[in-house]
């Protein structure tokens, strides 16, 4: 998780580095680096790229692009340790999600822990004069269409391998980014290419680390290592792009992470 953490982190940094890109030719390169290992891992193991329910692995697609090329769209006007933090709200609009298209029932307690994170959200809000107002409507659709994703996932469940599911995502992102770069291309120079082919590289082992550390058996123990992405990228973030953060926008920080942690140990009780 650990491991995960660091190159998200990583990634991150380099999606706000890059952020004179537009945020469809940051999706397209996302994708395009990403397919390289979905593809070879399919084919390898003689795996249907097409999968069993089409419909569903299109949705979760084009939610998954949506979300992502918002959440890039907002690091242009967000420090990038705030943008992480917010997009990390997304489990609270599965949640609301899931009560209306899977029934699932949720606890007046777990309402408390979700009022604690948008009382955190407030706060950052409130305090942080370098939070712009575009930019956080930009991240909190983002979290929200990210919430999509997570309420489709559920839907797929185990009738589709994990890897098709990714490899539909990063193809419709492939499509979509390269769509949307045809009205804001802007030709990278010299090592741009590598950082921007990097992107897909660490969002790949980013996404298998973490993928690996909840087959781990001990999911109860590591998933709240999951935030410290937050506080890795918030770290990084003062040093390489000089972001400065209010201590009250610490503060809403810390109670958006607590409110989703609280939200995790209590589910998984």
């Amino acid at each position: 998780m650990l491991l995960s953490a660091v190159c998200f982190t990583v990634m991150n940094l380099l999606v706000k580095y890059l952020s004179h890109f537009g945020g469809g030719e940051l999706v397209f390169f996302r994708a395009i680096g990403s397919l390289f290992f979905t593809m070879s891992y399919l084919r390898y193991h003689k795996i249907s790229i097409f999968g069993n329910q089409k419909k569903l692995l299109i949705y979760r697609g084009l939610a998954g692009v949506t979300s992502m090329c918002l959440f890039f769209m907002s690091v242009n006007y967000l420090p990038i340790g705030s943008a992480v933090s917010l997009r990390y709200i997304s489990p609270i609009f599965a949640t609301i999600l899931a009560v209306f298209f899977l029934r699932e029932k949720v606890k007046p307690i777990q309402w408390l822990f979700f009022l604690m994170a948008f009382g955190g959200v407030l706060m950052i809000k409130g305090f942080d004069p370098n939070i712009n107002s575009y930019g956080l409507l930009l991240i909190l659709f983002s979290a929200l269409f990210s919430g999509v994703v997570y309420v489709l996932i559920n839907k797929i469940g185990q009738k589709d391998h994990p890897v098709v599911i990714v490899n539909y995502f990063m193809w419709i992102s492939v499509i979509v980014g390269g769509i949307l770069s045809i009205f804001n291309w802007k030709t990278p120079i010299g090592i741009e290419w590598v950082i921007l082919l990097s992107l897909g590289i660490f969002g790949y082992f980013g996404q298998l680390f973490m993928t690996k550390a909840f087959q781990s058996q001990a999911t109860n123990k590591i998933v709240s290592l999951k935030y410290i992405e937050v506080i890795f990228t918030m770290i990084a973030g003062v040093f390489w792009f000089s972001d400065v953060y209010p201590i009250m926008s610490l503060i809403g920080t810390l109670l958006v992470i607590t409110g989703l942690i609280l939200n995790i140990i209590y589910r998984s009780k």
